[in-house]
């Protein structure tokens, strides 16, 4: 998988693993996870999928309706990607925190739907519920950031309340944090993943 990896000036901290909307590419994200973390090494990853020349990680039907025989094949791509990126670049594998957004939040949250202890702590920025039909893993306390827009047209409220709920189901520490606004990524929403970031 096209991608950046950018060792961090800490090796004792998370490796942020990162992951873009629609459209978006590896270097989207790199200010945002200097941000949460300046000491932190970086993993960011382009996803695999175009639609209509916009990468993506997985493919969907329409909006909102995801491909799901392509969104199962491509979460075990990118958990393949994650583990022979650890053995390239010699990070601790059980030392990963996702930082996400939209599209890049959805195929986050659905690594922590198949795989236990495929992430230590994930960030999810406006994601929906990938597969309402997981049997999910335990969880055993792993931390999960949710920020969601209250007003937001292509992330309903209801999915970003069901995931919660689904991932505190399983035994996650989920926080689900509101901004009145749509889909976009804000910097309230950001400064507040930091500070949950900072405790974690």
């Amino acid at each position: 998988m096209k991608h950046i990896f950018k060792a961090g000036k800490n090796p004792e901290r998370p490796v942020l693993l990162l992951l873009h909307g629609t459209g978006g590419t590896e270097n989207d994200l790199l200010t945002l996870a200097a941000h949460i973390d300046a000491e932190a090494s970086v993993l960011s990853v382009r996803g695999n999928v175009s639609e209509n020349g916009m990468p993506r990680f997985f493919k969907r039907l329409s909006e909102g309706v995801f491909d799901m025989e392509d969104l199962k094949l491509r979460t075990e791509e990118l958990h393949q990607f994650i583990a022979d990126s650890a053995e390239q670049y010699g990070f601790d594998r059980s030392n990963v925190v996702a930082v996400g957004y939209s599209n890049g939040a959805n195929i986050a949250a659905n690594l922590l739907f198949t795989y236990g202890g495929a992430l230590k702590a994930a960030i999810l920025h406006h994601p929906m519920v990938p597969d309402r039909d997981a049997a999910i893993p335990a969880l055993n306390g792993t931390p999960v950031f949710i920020a969601a827009g209250s007003n937001d047209p292509i992330c309903p409220a209801q999915e970003s309340e069901d995931l919660k709920k689904m991932l505190a189901a399983a035994g996650g520490e989920v926080e689900l944090h509101w901004e009145a606004q749509g889909h976009q990524l804000t910097m309230p929403e950001v400064e507040a993943a930091k500070v949950w970031y900072s405790k974690i």
